[in-house]
C-alpha cells in the first residue's frame, strides 16, 4: 500500500487506481477457477497487490477532490462508512454464496464489480498531476518483509510457543527490518512514507489509534464467528447474518455523523465512539456455551454498530489533517496501512492468546473453546482501550480547538485544508 500510494503521486492517482482495479479483477477471476490450494493462495496474493494499488489512490483522489469543509466531511463520512461496513457485508454475502452455491462465487462476484469500476473511473474520476521521482524500492521491501515476519512470528508462537527458534527468528527479523525501514525513510530522497507526516500530533495519533482499534475490532469479528459456528452450531450464512445488525447500524450512523461532527467536533465524537465500542465488546466477552443470540449477541452488536459508526470518520479525518497535496497519496496510504496492519497484527497476537488456552494436539471441548474465545475478546478490549488512551493523549488536549480553528479555516479553492476537530464547525 505504501508503494501503491507513492506510485499514485508519481504517475497519476486515477491511472494507478485503474491499474490496481484491473489486477484485482483478473486475480478474482483466476481465484474462482483455482484448482489447488497453491493456486488459490497465489491468486489471493495477486488480489492483494491490486488492492494495494487501488485503495490508497481512491482515498487520495477523494481528499484532493473535495476541498470545502462541509463537502469533504460528507465525502469522508461516505468513504469511512463503506470502508467500515464492507467487511461485515462481505461476511453476510460470503456466507450466503458459500451456503447456497459455492465459495467460488465469492471470487467471481468481484469481476462484474471490477469491470464496472474500470468503465466508470475514466468518466468520473479526475486525473492528478504527475511528478518526477523514483520509487523507494528498499523502503517497500523492508516494510513488507518486516511486517510479514512480525505477524508470522506471532502466528508461529500460537502453534509452537514463544521459545521456538523459528518464532524468535521471525520476531527479531521483523523488528530489525522495520527499524531499517524507518532508517531508510529518514535518508532516502523520495521516501514512500515521508517522516514529515508524523510531525503532526493529530496524524500520528490517528495512525496509531486506528491500528490498535482495528486490531481489536477485527479480531473480535474473527473469534466471535468461530464461536458462533463451532459452539452454537451456526452455519456460514447464519454467522454472516449475525453481523448484519451491526453493519446496518454502523452504515446508518453515516447520516448522523456530519451533524455530530459539526456539533461536537471530531475529537469528542471519536472518544465517545471508542468508549461505546468498549461497552459493547465487554458484553460480548461474557459469552457462554448456552448463550442465546437474543439478547446475548444482538444487543451488543447494535451497541458496537453505534460506536464503530462514529469512529472511522474522525480517524480518517485526523489522518489527512493538514496534509500537503504532494503528500496526499502517502497520507492516504498510511491511513489504509494502519487499518490493514491493525487487523493482521491484532489477529496474530490474539491468535497466540487463543492458542494458549487450547491443549496442544487435542480437540477442544465447547467449554475450552468458549473460554479461549472469551479471553481473546478480552484481549481485543485491551487493544481498543489502548487506542482510547492514545486518542486522549494525542488527539484530545486543552487549547487545541482554538489553535486548530485559527489554522484550519476553509479557503475556497485551496487544496490544502486541514480538517480537524474544530474547523468542521466553521
Amino acid at each position: 500500500m505504501l508503494l501503491g500510494a507513492r506510485a499514485g503521486d508519481l504517475v497519476g492517482r486515477r491511472r494507478v487506481f485503474i491499474i490496481g482495479t484491473a489486477i484485482f479483477t483478473v486475480a478474482s477471476l483466476l481465484a474462482g477457477f483455482a484448482q489447488s490450494a497453491e493456486m488459490l493462495f497465489a491468486t489471493r496474493a495477486l488480489q492483494g497487490i491490486g488492492a494495494a494499488l487501488a485503495t490508497p489512490s481512491a482515498l487520495a483522489l477523494l481528499s484532493v477532490s473535495f476541498v470545502e469543509t462541509k463537502e469533504r466531511v460528507k465525502a469522508i463520512a461516505m468513504y469511512s462508512a463503506v470502508n467500515g461496513a464492507g467487511g461485515s457485508i462481505g461476511l453476510v454475502v460470503g456466507g450466503m454464496l458459500t451456503d447456497w452455491i459455492s465459495w467460488r462465487v465469492g471470487m467471481f462476484i468481484n469481476v462484474p464489480i471490477g469491470i464496472l469500476l474500470l468503465v466508470m473511473a475514466p468518466r468520473f474520476l479526475p486525473e492528478t498531476n504527475k511528478s518526477t521521482g523514483r520509487f523507494d524500492i528498499m523502503g517497500a521491501i523492508t516494510s513488507v518483509v518486516g511486517l510479514t515476519a512480525l505477524v508470522y512470528g506471532f502466528v508461529r508462537a500460537a502453534d509452537d510457543g514463544w521459545g521456538n527458534s523459528v518464532t524468535i527468528i521471525s520476531l527479531l527479523t521483523g523488528v530489525v527490518l522495520l527499524a531499517a525501514f524507518a532508517f531508510i525513510e529518514s535518508r532516502v530522497e523520495q521516501p514512500i512514507t515521508p517522516l514529515r507526516l508524523f510531525s503532526s500530533r493529530e496524524r500520528s495519533g490517528a495512525y496509531l489509534g486506528r491500528l490498535l482499534f482495528v486490531g481489536g475490532l477485527f479480531s473480535m469479528f474473527f473469534f466471535l464467528s468461530q464461536f458462533l459456528q463451532h459452539v452454537l452450531g451456526f452455519t456460514a450464512l447464519e454467522t454472516g447474518l449475525a453481523f448484519l445488525p451491526m453493519t446496518m447500524v454502523q452504515f446508518g450512523m453515516m447520516y448522523a455523523m456530519p451533524w455530530l461532527v459539526a456539533r461536537y467536533g471530531n475529537a469528542k465524537v471519536l472518544v465517545s465512539g471508542i468508549f461505546v465500542v468498549i461497552i459493547g465488546m465487554s458484553f460480548i466477552s461474557q459469552i457462554s456455551t448456552d448463550l442465546k443470540f437474543f439478547p446475548g449477541i444482538l444487543i451488543p452488536m447494535v451497541i458496537l454498530g453505534i460506536g464503530a459508526g462514529t469512529v472511522f470518520i474522525p480517524f480518517t479525518t485526523f489522518g489527512l489533517s493538514g496534509v500537503d497535496p504532494r503528500d496526499a497519496g502517502a497520507a492516504s496510504g498510511l491511513v489504509n496501512v494502519s487499518h490493514q496492519t491493525g487487523g493482521s497484527l491484532g489477529l496474530a497476537v490474539l491468535t497466540a492468546v487463543f492458542g494458549s488456552f487450547i491443549p496442544t494436539g487435542t480437540t477442544p471441548t465447547d467449554s475450552q473453546f468458549t473460554t479461549a474465545v472469551s479471553t481473546s475478546i478480552i484481549g481485543s478490549i485491551v487493544f481498543i482501550t489502548v487506542s482510547f488512551i492514545v486518542v486522549l493523549l494525542l488527539l484530545v488536549r486543552p487549547g487545541s480547538n482554538k489553535a486548530a480553528k485559527d489554522e484550519g479555516r476553509d479557503v475556497k479553492g485551496s487544496t490544502k485544508v486541514p480538517v480537524t476537530s474544530s474547523n468542521v464547525v466553521d
